[in-house]
């Protein structure tokens, strides 16, 4: 099976185009090397997957048939993924947050228009 249609199949992502995609910008590996999208995966090869700042790493066990519903992926890979993967994710997105609060800087367009009619109100 084609490593795009397995990623799919598995709801790695939304969309085989998507899939084909990350594969040709070298978001996937497939046993540590760049894949192209037409590259067949096999049970028992280790997929590495990019996908929003976190590397998912998976062993495949089977191949499905078709795409599957979430409860039955399981059946046919393996997530090896380091849970410190995911507590990166967690203070990367900690991180922006700490900087500037929402609500906090420049006003937006609603804000503007809402000192601008409390200002009219007071003359």
């Amino acid at each position: 099976m084609r490593v795009d249609k397995y990623l799919w199949c598995i709801r790695y992502f939304k969309t085989r185009s998507i899939a084909t995609q990350a594969c040709k910008k070298g978001a996937v590996k497939i046993n540590n090397v760049s894949v192209k999208p037409s590259r067949d995966v096999y049970p028992g090869d280790n997929v590495t997957v990019r996908k929003n700042q976190i590397t998912y790493s998976l062993r495949v066990l089977d191949l499905p048939a078709s795409r599957l519903g979430a409860k039955l992926v399981d059946i046919y890979r393996k997530d090896t993924t380091p849970a410190e993967a995911f507590e990166h994710l967690e203070l990367v997105n900690y991180s922006k947050t700490y900087y500037r609060k929402k609500g906090v800087g420049r006003p937006t367009k609603k804000d503007r228009r809402d000192i601008d009619d409390y200002i009219d109100g007071e003359e």
